[in-house]
């Protein structure tokens, strides 16, 4: 096999694990009611699956790398697939949602190596001059997924069962797995520098906590055990700057938070994220508890938002070099804001049309808030702390989506039982993380002036690519 054949082998492997991994961080959505009714749970309560998914791979991407210095990238990547692709098995042969979650903890473990490994092994086999190129071909794969997703999974709920949203992941693993074998290069298998074991727990424990306070499960003293674990979470933070004053390598050098923007675009990705990651698993819910429509019906009402920021992504470098970062935030956040906060709006007597263009109007803007925010915290970076930047930028993006999701969940179950009304309880909850999503906007005026010439960096080399 030629060097250019086996560079393009490697880039379809690639390709093809992110899009299974983004594929299933939105494909379960629009069948979150259909595995409720078989589950015999309430649909409000299904968000566990989504955010043990998130929360895993955060958890474990820092390690990614390591594992791939440490056992090499060719074993560790087949390894990802493959815990994958039994987690997804699992998930499919789940009879309760005890069972689902854990089987989505599975696979999340394999999903948190798939891009992380997969961009590793393209680094250190495709050239200086074609790298870009190459991740460029990547990212495609990154944004099918969430056009995809809600579409594949609410036909495959109503032309089939649920549990083909996972049994879809078999097929492509299986092919990917002797790809693996058949083309992957083996780099690493050496003795890699001593992993930080103890810094990766405590933030861990740290995220863990945190999302278990804001969503917590216990029945009784729901407020006293909330306390208790934003505590936990706040303790664990707090030891961790200690610990890594002290250690020589530390998962994350303190260092990086001497670079003012990349903590102000830290807190405000958080922020954002967490409005915007809340309406991809709210709106499916709404449309099919509250508007009556099918599961394939709310798969394809979500194309317009996952289309329209495609087509936007082209327009953010332009507006970035005449306005700058702070001015183009300030404004696409209160775009991104009052979009979320319009979908309290939407009712069974409102127009198709006008449902639609609410949907692109968030998609587009949030499309362009996404690569903006990964541009602006990252790129001020220097080369030596770039890769641990965005290790732990990789890891905000995943926690923001699980907290999107326990906090969008928790505030309609919280609206709808005080109002006595599941509608009101929607469109309360959509006002509430719009105007989380809004709040970000304030967060982003702390920026330090960017040169509006600096180039916006594309998505491809940002993190989770989304």
């Amino acid at each position: 096999m030629t060097k250019d054949s086996s560079q393009t082998a490697l880039l379809w492997i690639v390709a093809a694990g992110f899009f299974m991994q983004s594929l299933d961080t939105t494909i379960v959505n629009t069948a979150l009611p259909s595995i409720a009714n078989s589950l015999y749970v309430a649909p409000l309560a299904m968000q566990p699956i989504v955010v043990a998914y998130t929360l895993t791979m955060a958890m474990l991407t820092p390690a990614s790398g390591w594992l791939a210095d440490r056992f090499g990238t060719r074993r560790v990547y087949f390894a990802a697939i493959l815990v994958f692709v039994l987690g997804s098995i699992c998930c499919a042969s789940a009879h309760t949602l005890g069972q689902l979650v854990m089987a989505r903890v599975l696979q999340g473990v394999g999903g948190s190596m798939l891009l992380p490994i997969g961009r590793l092994a393209v680094l250190r086999s495709v050239t200086g001059d074609q790298y870009v190129a190459a991740l460029a071909f990547i990212s495609v794969a990154g944004q099918l997924g969430p056009i995809a997703g809600p579409t594949l999974g609410g036909w495959f709920v109503q032309a089939i069962t649920w549990h083909w949203i996972f049994l879809i992941n078999v097929p492509i693993g299986a092919v990917g797995l002797y790809a693996v074998q058949r083309f992957l290069p083996s780099h690493g298998e050496a003795k890699a520098p001593p992993f930080d074991f103890v810094g990766c727990g405590l933030l861990s424990l740290c995220m863990i906590a945190f999302s278990l306070a804001v969503d917590s499960p216990m029945p009784t003293h729901r407020v006293a055990w909330s306390v208790a674990l934003f505590a936990l979470a706040a303790i664990s933070a707090l030891a961790y700057i200690p610990h890594a004053r002290r250690r020589v390598n530390p998962l994350f050098k303190l260092s990086l938070f001497r670079e003012p923007n990349f903590s102000v675009g830290l807190i405000g990705n958080l922020v954002c994220r967490i409005g915007s990651s809340a309406v991809p698993f709210l709106v499916p819910l709404l449309l099919q508890l509250q508007l009556g429509y099918s599961p394939l019906h709310s798969g394809l009402m979500m194309l317009p938002a996952a289309l329209a920021g495609t087509v936007a992504k082209r327009w953010i470098a332009p507006l970035v070099r005449r306005y700058g970062y702070d001015t183009f935030l300030l404004i696409n956040t209160i775009v991104v804001g009052s979009s979320i906060v319009a979908f309290a709006l939407i009712t069974r007597g409102t127009p198709l049309v006008v449902e639609i263009a609410i949907l692109a109007v968030f998609g587009a803007a949030n499309s362009m808030q996404f690569a903006a925010m990964n541009s602006v915290t990252l790129k001020g970076l220097s080369h030596e702390d770039a890769g641990s930047g965005n290790s732990l930028f990789s890891m905000v993006q995943m926690l923001a989506i699980g907290l999107g999701v326990s906090i969008g969940g928790g505030l309609v179950n919280l609206f709808s039982a005080q109002a006595g009304s599941a509608a009101l309880g929607f469109r309360l909850a959509f006002v509430c993380v719009g105007v989380i999503t809004l709040v970000s906007a304030w967060v982003f005026r702390h920026l330090d002036e960017a040169p509006a010439s600096r180039p916006v960096q594309g998505q491809a080399t940002q993190g989770a690519g989304r």
